[in-house]
């Protein structure tokens, strides 16, 4: 995207939650908030956005919704956060913009690479996928596939299957990163679908919304990404994370030295 098309972008970070299976880290903060290397979670992904091009941007509040306000971005606030789930605070941010949004959870780790790449996709609903996904895989569960969900694409890079359980890695062709762009007119696609569900849109993930619109025959393109992210879900990912960090496995630079 050129300067003026970046214009029409909001980075939109999708912290509500309170992220329980970190436990007492987020007794008094929200999950977001939760520091990696002595940064906020929020604080890496309000760079990385910035970094890749992105500098509307807003977040997506619900538990401890005031703890945001130091970060001078917009809020929208989940008002049922505690009875919703993802899906419901995407609405929230569909319902109030009228531009191309770039999803982020809140709990994710990445450079501005992936959001550049998100950005460079004329694609109307674009999912970044992570191709090296297994290596973290392996380092945060005994077992991979116990948490790992099936990935397919086609040539085209439409895809074709995602959030499943999966037997074999042989069916994982990436992971879901937690990042994706939909423009205005994706959007409709989205409150199309969120109608027909009525009430049960409430407790819709993103990867059922996903399957739902791959069953409607509409296009999802993903982008792939090698690597160089992390999820933060719980205690043990971020120890993982932390060491990635200092390994060198995750390497989260000044993200604004990223040319466009």
């Amino acid at each position: 995207m050129v300067a003026d098309e970046l214009d029409g972008v909001t980075g939109v970070i999708l912290a509500a939650g309170r992220g329980s299976r970190l436990l007492s880290l987020t007794d008094d903060r929200p999950k977001g908030l939760v520091k990696v290397d002595g940064r906020a979670l929020v604080e890496w992904q309000l760079d990385a956005l910035r970094g890749g091009g992105v500098e509307s941007l807003a977040i997506v509040t619900g538990y401890c919704q005031e703890d945001y306000d130091r970060f001078s971005v917009r809020t929208l606030h989940n008002a049922r956060w505690a009875e919703t789930n993802m899906v419901a605070s995407m609405l929230c941010a569909l319902q109030s913009l009228d531009t191309t949004i770039l999803f982020s959870y809140s709990d994710i780790l990445y450079d501005a690479v992936v959001v550049r790449k998100l950005l460079d996709s004329s694609a109307d609903f674009a999912v970044a996928y992570n191709t090296e996904w297994l290596d973290c895989w392996t380092q945060r569960f005994d077992d991979p596939l116990s948490d790992a969900e099936s990935f397919r694409i086609a040539a085209d890079g439409r895809i074709l299957e995602i959030g499943q359980p999966a037997s074999d890695v042989k069916e994982i062709e990436g992971q879901f990163m937690g990042l994706f762009k939909i423009s205005a007119t994706a959007a409709g696609w989205v409150r199309e679908i969120l109608a027909e569900e009525g009430d049960s849109a409430d407790t819709l993930d993103t990867t059922t919304l996903l399957n739902l619109m791959i069953a409607q025959g509409l296009p999802l393109t993903g982008i792939p990404v090698a690597g160089n992210w992390m999820e933060v879900d719980d205690q043990h990912d971020l120890n993982v994370a932390e060491g990635m960090l200092r390994s060198g496995e995750l390497v989260l630079p000044n993200t604004r030295e990223v040319s466009s």
